[in-house]
């Protein structure tokens, strides 16, 4: 199933699941994050994937100057496609979460498909002597918590990136979310080219191994027919699952916001050690890598020109 079309490195750089004493290099606040982005982008990302964090105490914010100050910097030092999160954090309302976008109206930004236990109440154990004392409970709070996307919400959230030209990803967390997107596809409201994002791995979402990610795939393809498609996986899945995904015809992401290491017991000192990692294996798989406007043009994106920041 390997295909001949460049492939699409994403970067997720810092996401709102980690906590910065989890490791070192850990990109926690505006400015760790605008410089891992850049670097990744350097090192062959063409789409970096952003949250937001506050640089008093690194703690995830849906704060809107804080996320256009990251985004502009990016934009003003490099020419990556900025996924902007409407994922935020865990607790934020729908509104909270999509404020992001709305403001900033970016060329890619992410749309869960559905509702998901989203669980990493284990990570808190790693933590001896953390940083900050919201660390501990940020971690363990998600054992009792259920990251809510309902029809109304998705449609929502649709219907809002349809209105601001804005390509949204959809993070796919378990087969069932697939038909959730083909619902809203058969309906009209979500518009080729649809780009999924398969979110592996994650404690409440579906395992990551080989055989779902060719069941996802599968899946997709009955219900929706055409579309592009990546593959992330968290923890130490991350790269036999998005090699798999390379060999299977799709695109892949990396980065910190998944898997802190670059392999079992070695720390990843930034997400751009990841991509260099990740293109290195799509060479070798006899694959190239999609400069940021070669991205631009495979998922039918407005432009850098077009964005609000």
């Amino acid at each position: 199933m390997a295909t001949t079309q460049k492939i699409i490195i994403t970067a997720a750089v810092t996401g709102a699941t980690h906590t910065p004493s989890l490791s070192p290099y850990f990109p926690a606040t505006p400015e760790q994050i605008i410089a891992d982005a850049v670097k990744a982008h350097e090192a062959g990302a063409a789409v970096v994937h952003i949250h937001a964090r506050n640089p008093e105490d690194c703690k995830p914010t849906s704060d809107l100057g804080i996320m256009k100050h990251i985004v502009s910097s990016i934009k003003q030092q490099c020419n990556a496609v900025v996924c902007v999160t409407t994922g935020g954090a865990v607790w934020m309302s729908k509104e909270e979460r999509l404020a992001p976008a709305v403001e900033l109206k970016p060329e890619l930004a992410s749309c869960n498909a559905g509702s998901v236990n989203f669980v990493f109440a284990d990570l808190a154990s790693k933590l001896k002597n953390p940083k900050y004392d919201w660390e501990i409970p940020h971690l363990k709070g998600t054992y009792d918590l259920i990251f809510s996307n309902t029809f109304a919400g998705m449609e929502y959230y649709i219907e809002t990136m349809n209105k601001y030209d804005i390509r949204p990803e959809f993070e796919v967390y378990d087969v069932g979310m697939v038909n959730n997107i083909a619902y809203f596809y058969k309906k009209g409201i979500v518009k080729k080219p649809i780009y999924l994002q398969f979110v592996m791995g994650i404690l409440g979402g579906i395992p990551a191994t080989v055989e779902n990610l060719a069941y996802l795939v599968k899946t997709a393809r009955e219900q929706i027919g055409d579309f592009v498609w990546s593959c992330a996986a968290a923890g130490k899945a991350q790269f036999p699952l998005v090699t798999a995904a390379l060999a299977m015809g799709g695109n892949a992401r990396v980065g910190l916001e998944d898997n802190v290491y670059l392999r079992p017991g070695v720390l990843a000192k930034s997400s751009a050690e990841q991509v260099v990692q990740l293109k290195e294996i799509a060479e070798r798989l006899g694959l190239e890598t999609a400069t940021a406007d070669e991205a631009r043009a495979m998922l039918s994106l407005k432009g850098l020109d077009k964005v609000n920041y």
